[in-house]
């Protein structure tokens, strides 16, 4: 008789009392039962009663809603943009044995009849994307939904992207496997926190072997799981631990085209000002006043272009947030209207946590209106943050919002701050394993009532969306600026974001350029690092390559964690890790020595000459959806190789950007999609579909520009508003295809572009390689006028030497310019229609 394992009995034991203690349910659909269209929706029953609701929004995006008994759905939405117009999209319905069928202009939506598994295809019959397994829902008694979950085939040679700023390995997702939950990832990597990090951004586009492209967002705000094919068995998984399911489908057939939908299906931001796009500086913590006052005046006499100064938790009153130290900063209205004269707009830090202190306003404001979360039994959630005990705002109550955003009245009013940026909203709490609130804490969620697994991951949304509020009713007539470090799909409406407290080491600046491109095809496009790192210094090479990179990430900001003040002693768990920086351990552009103050003067000088083709991308960004940054393999999903690209990106519609990543390099390679491209620093025309190796001193980053391209230059100033511009400067960088640019201007502050107080120039460049000719038009609209008097051409790669140039029809005096014998100048009047070349 075999013996008994004692281990083993005991386990068994308490497996037993476990199921005991609880009863699990999992649910599938079985064969469809009925079904009936009420307008853009087709709502199919199985006969174990699952409903699936099908809704046509546009020709090419559909979603999918599973409803069960006990499910509470609703078409509310902190994601979905408020003004999404859907155009009620024709559709029919047919059924056949084996499938019901929902077709659109563009799509094919097929829907087993034998379990509801569900297919997409596009117009002409091409299969996008199909369930491996039915819609599967895991319950139970004691703990309600635990997961709704959908698996579709992976087939091989599809590829993913996007998910927000997850990082990986070699820059792909397929393979790995993610998870959303706002999470305070200090030093993430540090101790292997790669995942989750800051923000929830669940959704993703796939390229198929074809090339045709389709994403999916999942719109469901509990934790989340996302697999792309982890175990190796061509099947991709999302899933949420409750709620409903709740996705939508949504067609290109091009990447770019992907992004654009679902863009504009969850929103995009205002125009920022225009200084919001020039540098910034920022560190933990620049104080006292007499130092951010050295600081702003070593910037100008170093002539160093900077917009913006940022003041960090340092500038309150013991952490009391909305509150000044007076014996650091006893004047700061004149602080910061002084700044302003030199051209500096101040940035403050605005944590979501209230100190509780019985004779601190806005905690009693609070507690008497009975605005800050709490637990189930009504008690409130008190939590260590900065303050050894915090309380925190219900951003998800209207009231709450209203209150919050009225709370910025003093600092943009009355003190002058321009600009504001959120962090902690994740929401962190010290000292805790979890980092952040228990699952039983209790939101008001627009009167739906929730606990903290629903509203998790969008807490640092909403109170991202309180403070924009705020900020544009009290600082009237100016663009909102703000920045946050939390956020959920949607939010780009209001906030610009920053990848977190990074490192200082190559591998972060990897990190970098992978986050901020992931970022910008989820949404937000509005994203920066901190260059040169958070944690820990760089060295002078180390910075200066991500000062070169962050030249093409719209938020341009530098930051690290340079504290050396008695606060330093209230660290997170993981901070206690870290040794302390020293005050004179300090990361401004001059920090390194003369020989990298020239270089990077130089790096952030070259930031200011693109800003007119970034504030171009941006308002397609803001008009279109277009993402800003893109990975290479969107400028042509077809081509295998650039798929494998990933040290490279667009910057716009025709800027390819190679930053060096590595240390000790002089030279990188690179490869060139189809087409031809220009560098920039040399104007040498090379061959795309071909790796190129090209020479990248410290002083340079490689970066291309498109045949065909119209590139607007802007002249340097010292802050973008500094005075009025003499001069724009237009690189016409010769093609044999017809192409378009643009050129967006207006006041770059205010709202008067919403009343038709801009400028959008559409430029058209065509030539006749036989006829030596090149054409280029201009096609304007809007009432703005610029202030230049001049525009300066620079005609390069012209492949002829040119006779004669006319502009409207006018002979215009043309020469080699004296900077380069390749390039042809010449200058015209700002509001010119037709140039010919001959």
């Amino acid at each position: 008789m075999a013996k008994t394992n004692p281990e083993a009995k005991q386990k068994q034991s308490e497996e037993d009392e476990q199921r005991k203690a609880d009863v699990t349910y999992r649910r599938k659909p079985n064969a469809i039962a009925d079904y009936q269209v009420q307008e853009q929706t087709v709502f199919v029953r199985s006969e174990n009663d699952i409903e699936l609701r099908v809704t046509v929004h546009t020709p090419e995006i559909i979603q999918l809603r599973y409803v069960l008994e006990g499910d509470r759905p609703t078409d509310f939405s902190y994601a979905i943009a408020p003004d999404f117009n859907p155009d009620n999209a024709e559709f029919s319905t047919r059924e056949t044995d084996q499938y019901l069928e929902i077709t659109t202009d563009s799509l094919i939506c097929k829907i087993s009849q034998k379990d509801m598994k569900v297919s997409f295809l596009d117009s002409s019959g091409t299969e996008l994307c199909k369930d491996a397994k039915p819609f599967h829902r895991k319950d139970s008694i004691m703990k309600g939904i635990t997961e709704v979950k959908i698996t579709k085939e992976a087939p091989e040679g599809t590829h993913y992207f996007g998910l927000g700023d997850k990082i990986t390995d070699d820059g792909m997702l397929r393979g790995k496997s993610f998870q959303n939950w706002n999470t305070d990832a200090y030093a993430y990597e540090l101790d292997e926190h790669r995942d989750p990090l800051y923000r929830s951004i669940p959704f993703f586009t796939a390229i198929n072997k074809d090339g045709n492209a389709y994403g999916i967002f999942m719109d469901n705000t509990f934790r989340s799981h996302f697999d792309f094919d982890s175990d190796d068995n061509n099947t991709c998984t999302f899933s949420a631990e409750g709620g409903c399911m709740n996705y939508y489908f949504i067609y290109g057939p091009d990447p770019t085209t992907v992004t654009e939908r679902y863009t504009t299906l969850t929103g995009t931001p205002e125009l920022p000002p225009l200084w919001g796009l020039g540098y910034h500086q920022c560190r933990w913590s620049y104080y006292p006043e007499e130092r951010v006052r050295t600081l702003a005046k070593t910037f100008r006499e170093k002539e160093i272009p900077c917009d913006a100064l940022y003041l960090d938790i340092d500038y309150m009153d013991d952490y009391r947030v909305f509150t000044w130290n007076n014996d650091r900063f006893p004047d700061p209205k004149k602080l910061i209207s002084d700044l302003k004269e030199d051209g500096f707009e101040t940035i403050v830090m605005i944590d979501p946590g209230i100190k509780v202190d019985g004779d601190y306003e806005i905690y009693q404001q609070g507690l008497k209106n009975d605005y800050f979360c709490k637990r189930p039994d009504g008690e409130l959630m008190i939590g260590p943050v900065w303050p050894p005990k915090t309380v925190f705002p219900d951003y998800t109550h209207p009231e709450v919002r209203q209150w919050w955003g009225d709370l910025y009245k003093d600092l943009l009013t009355e003190k002058g701050v321009s600009g504001v940026w959120n962090d902690m909203n994740e929401p962190a709490v010290f000292e805790v394993k979890a980092k952040t609130f228990p699952d039983n804490i209790r939101h008001h969620y627009e009167g739906e009532g929730v606990s903290h697994k629903k509203a998790h991951n969008i807490y640092g949304m909403q109170m991202a969306r309180a403070s924009y509020k705020g900020i544009k009713k009290h600082n009237q007539g100016k663009r909102p600026f703000l920045l946050t470090r939390a956020n959920f799909s949607g939010g780009q409406r209001y906030a610009a974001l920053w990848t977190g407290d990074n490192i200082a080491n190559w591998e972060h600046l990897r990190h970098a350029l992978e986050q901020c491109v992931r970022l910008s095809i989820s949404g937000y496009s509005f994203v920066g690092t901190d260059i040169g790192g958070f944690v820990e210094q760089p060295s002078a090479e180390l910075f200066t390559r991500w000062l070169q990179l962050g030249i093409f990430h719209p938020l341009f900001r530098n930051h690290t964690m340079g504290y050396d003040a008695e606060g330093a002693d209230v660290v997170k768990e993981d901070q206690a890790k870290q040794k302390k920086i020293q005050s004179d351990d300090n990361q401004e552009p001059w920090t390194f020595g003369q020989k990298y103050t020239h270089i990077n003067r130089s790096v952030i000088e070259l930031r200011y000459r693109l800003l007119h083709y970034l504030y171009t991308a941006f308002h397609k960004y803001v008009e279109h959806g277009t993402p800003i940054l893109r990975p290479t393999t969107f400028h042509n999903q077809v081509d295998a190789k650039s798929v494998n690209s990933q040290n490279t990106f667009m910057f716009g519609d025709h800027i390819l950007v190679a930053p060096v990543i590595k240390k000790g390099a002089r030279g990188r390679k690179t490869y060139l999609p189809s087409g031809h491209w220009y560098d920039y620093r040399t104007n040498e025309l090379l061959e795309g579909g071909k790796t190129h190796q090209v020479d990248a001193p410290i002083s340079e980053i490689p970066f291309f520009i498109k045949a065909g391209t119209v590139l607007p230059l802007r002249e340097v100033m010292q802050y973008t508003q500094e005075r009025d511009p003499e001069l724009l400067e237009l690189n016409v960088y010769y093609g044999t295809q017809v192409s378009e640019s643009h050129l967006y201007e207006d006041q770059g502050e205010g709202f008067t572009h919403n009343e038709g107080d801009y400028r959008l120039t559409k430029f058209q460049f065509e030539s006749n390689p036989q006829e030596k000719t090149l054409r280029l038009s201009a096609d304007r609209e809007g009432a703005f006028t610029p202030k230049y008097d001049t525009v300066k051409i620079n005609l390069i790669g012209l492949p002829f030497e040119p006779e004669g140039v006319e502009a409207d029809g006018r002979s215009v005096s043309i020469q080699k310019s004296s900077a380069d014998q390749s390039v042809y100048a010449f200058e015209v009047d700002p509001d010119f229609k037709t140039i010919r070349v001959y």
